[in-house]
């Protein structure tokens, strides 16, 4: 029974530990401009950090969004699924250089109205990702991009991103599925012996 419990275990963990590395990608200035029809990046955000690497111009991020289906741009809302976004690196300290990460927003997006003490207001915009990781590997993510004050007026078709952040979850390379296969089988070679005596 107990070799049963951990063929089941050593089973269940071999798809976790191939998605178990992810990476942290932050992001300032540029600027989203939009309206009923969507939101989008007019001026692309720079990227300040990908993994351990920081850096005051690593590269770029750019994203369009699907339409309002709930609320508006100016008191927030929810956002369809849809649109684009892109990473794009370019290739100085050991960032890489082009398409880092392809997709588009895999579910509803949240734009979302702060109302600060002071009055004044702020926007987030958040939402999970999926797209292709420039290894060629297909990733998830989620991004949060938050926007500068637009003091006491509200949303008016245009607003400067001060940071985001976006995560996405790499697969481990191919390496660890051939130690889980070698694992696999070790197990049933054990398990063989086991049963003979």
């Amino acid at each position: 029974m107990k070799r049963v419990v951990l063929m089941a275990l050593l089973m269940l963990a071999l798809p976790v530990a191939a998605w178990a590395s992810s990476i942290d990608i932050s992001n300032s200035n540029g600027t989203i401009t939009g309206g009923a029809s969507g939101l989008q990046t007019s001026t692309a955000s720079t990227l300040n950090k990908f993994g351990s690497i920081i850096g005051s111009n690593l590269g770029a991020l750019s994203f369009s969004t699907g339409a309002f289906t709930s609320g508006d741009a100016q008191m927030g809302g929810t956002i369809a699924a849809g649109g684009m976004f892109t990473i794009t690196g370019n290739g100085t300290s050991g960032v890489p250089n082009g398409a880092i990460f392809t997709g588009s927003f895999s579910g509803p997006v949240d734009w979302k109205l702060i109302t600060l003490a002071d009055g004044s207001h702020n926007y987030t915009l958040s939402g999970a990702i999926s797209g292709t990781w420039y290894t060629g590997a297909t990733v998830v993510g989620a991004t949060t991009q938050i926007t500068l004050n637009t003091g006491k007026d509200f949303f008016n078709g245009t607003v400067d991103i001060s940071s985001g952040n976006t995560n996405i979850v790499v697969p481990e390379p191919g390496t660890l599925g051939l130690l889980g296969t070698g694992l696999v089988g070790i197990a049933g070679l054990v398990r063989r012996k086991l049963s003979m005596s």
